[in-house]
């Protein structure tokens, strides 16, 4: 089932997610419907807070962008339950970022090109791996929607000054995307 994605200035998006335990009740339909919202959206990643739920529970896909960038490493497709990041390092560097609860709006983000996180999968088998490039980007930027936290927040101080009215008009639902969108208030 197709759920609504949370615009900005919802609350949950801005509060850290609470573990998943194992017998999560609907966990796996959960996920099922988190991936079929997402590719409905056309994200790359999709996190709980963004439909609605303080989970810490995130979805990546990044297998669609190695399709479209002949240059990209292998792409990933994997659920991240209760993730938690034990190391990120390497040079900063900074990519457009964008995100299904923040249409419309992209801006550059500097982050660390490799990271180790420890998670668990859909089936609550403990992984601890490794991402660089891209994967770790989309890895980073999803694992701070469980955080509590949005990639506008990593933006330059003039670049969210010059977002401020589109991010006010998103707020109050004055945005149009093709996909649902759930807004506050």
């Amino acid at each position: 089932m197709i759920l609504p994605i949370v615009a900005f200035g919802t609350p949950v998006l801005k509060k850290k997610a609470k573990d998943v335990k194992k017998d999560h009740e609907g966990l796996s339909e959960l996920l099922e419907n988190m991936w079929e919202t997402m590719y409905n959206a056309n994200g790359v990643g999709l996190a709980a807070p963004q439909i609605g739920k303080q989970l810490r529970i995130f979805l990546v896909d990044t297998i669609q962008m190695e399709e479209e960038d002949e240059e990209m490493e292998e792409g990933i497709k994997q659920a991240f339950i209760n993730a938690e990041i034990l190391e990120e390092e390497g040079e900063p560097w900074a990519y457009e970022e964008g995100c299904l609860s923040i249409p419309h709006i992209r801006g550059d983000v500097e982050r660390l090109p490799n990271i180790t996180i420890k998670y668990f999968d859909e089936n609550f088998k403990e992984h601890t791996e490794s991402f660089d490039g891209l994967n770790a980007r989309v890895i980073q930027h999803e694992y701070d929607h469980i955080e509590g936290l949005l990639f506008t927040t990593k933006l330059k101080p003039l670049k969210r000054r010059l977002i401020k009215r589109k991010l006010e008009a998103i707020k109050k639902g004055k945005v149009k995307v093709d996909y649902r969108m759930k807004f506050p208030g």
